[in-house]
């Protein structure tokens, strides 16, 4: 095809993403107040899976393509955008800073769980690719334990911390507890359960086949225009694919949920590795060991924007420098550093 007709498909398929990830947002909301999941781990990973569907798919779509090197980048270059689509939230809230609003350590534990499987990905690049058992890495198993574990914990502290904590200013919303008991605005109030669940599964099909016609296309558009595979995953495709939790992060802010909008974003974070038990069992051989210079870069990168506004959330700035907080503009100093260092990391 013609590069503009591929142009044109790769912006059809993002915009498909991101109406696709309103509906999921909502039906995921819903489906979290009906079926009472909002306090159990079943909540937590139906949210994950809910806005990372466009990174599934790619991975699905890469992997059985052998094009391992496309997968890697996308799922570790997804984390770091995805984390300064924090900042986009903190413009849209009045006043103080988005970390100042949020107030709750439960957060910062998620936060933390996004550090450990992603520098558990860094290591796991370091292992041979010899080590596996039916093609699946153990350094891709230990993600996954790391993040189930992770999830427990998680869980655990929602129903209480052993602190005695207050967080003067704040504004977290609506607890998971309240959720999960349809307290505030829901949507889809005039659905059934069931309908609800069938808009859930239509958003996810659309999302599925929106991810793979941007994997396609865009993987045809960046060996076109010289742009490697690290390079356009963790950059143009990671940002397409980051549409979903844009959306759902909106809908929190406009909710007044700021420390569900941290949550979301973790939340997808902390998933994204767990994808490489995937891409191995579909590839036949580990992923991770086929990962670049520049994925490792990308992923420190992670770890950086992620410490920041861990140290945000924990320190809670006063005052907005203009429309971001004082953490989130150094989160996207930080990531333009980074990009640009990209392109010179050599593979």
């Amino acid at each position: 095809m013609p590069s503009a007709v591929l142009a044109a498909l790769f912006a059809a398929s993002a915009a498909l993403i991101w109406l696709a990830g309103i509906r999921l947002s909502d039906a995921t909301d819903a489906l979290d107040a009906r079926l009472h999941l909002g306090s159990a781990l079943g909540g937590l990973i139906l949210l994950a899976f809910a806005t990372n569907l466009p990174e599934i798919a790619i991975t699905v779509a890469g992997a059985s393509s052998g094009n391992l090197e496309l997968a890697v980048g996308n799922l570790i270059g997804g984390i770091a955008i995805q984390t300064a689509v924090l900042a986009l939230l903190d413009a849209r809230t009045a006043g103080k800073p988005l970390t100042h609003m949020a107030g709750s350590l439960v957060v910062v534990l998620e936060a933390v769980m996004v550090v450990a499987v992603l520098v558990a990905a860094i290591m796991a690049t370091q292992l041979p690719a010899g080590a596996a058992l039916a093609g699946l890495s153990p350094g891709s198993v230990a993600i996954l334990l790391l993040w189930l574990g992770g999830l427990l914990l998680i869980n655990r502290a929602r129903h209480g911390l052993r602190w005695e904590l207050s967080a003067p200013g704040s504004s977290p919303g609506r607890s998971p507890h309240d959720r999960a008991r349809g307290t505030g605005e829901q949507p889809f109030a005039d659905r059934s359960t069931g309908a609800v669940a069938v808009i859930f599964a239509l958003a996810a099909l659309v999302t599925l086949g929106a991810g793979v016609a941007i994997e396609e296309t865009g993987s045809e558009l960046a060996g076109r225009i010289g742009l490697t595979g690290a390079v356009f995953g963790a950059t143009v495709l990671a940002a397409s694919t980051a549409l979903p939790e844009v959306s759902t992060g909106m809908a929190s802010v406009a909710l007044g949920d700021h420390e569900l909008a941290f949550a979301d974003i973790f939340g997808g974070n902390a998933f994204l590795p767990v994808l490489f038990v995937v891409a191995d069992l579909i590839a036949g051989s580990p992923a991770l060991p086929t990962a670049h210079s520049t994925d490792l870069w990308v992923a420190g990168l992670g770890v950086v924007l992620t410490c920041v506004y861990i140290a945000g959330l924990i320190v809670r700035p006063e005052r907005k420098l203009g429309p971001l907080g004082p953490d989130s503009w150094l989160v996207l100093c930080l990531y333009a550093v980074g990009i640009a260092g990209l392109f010179a990391v050599p593979r």
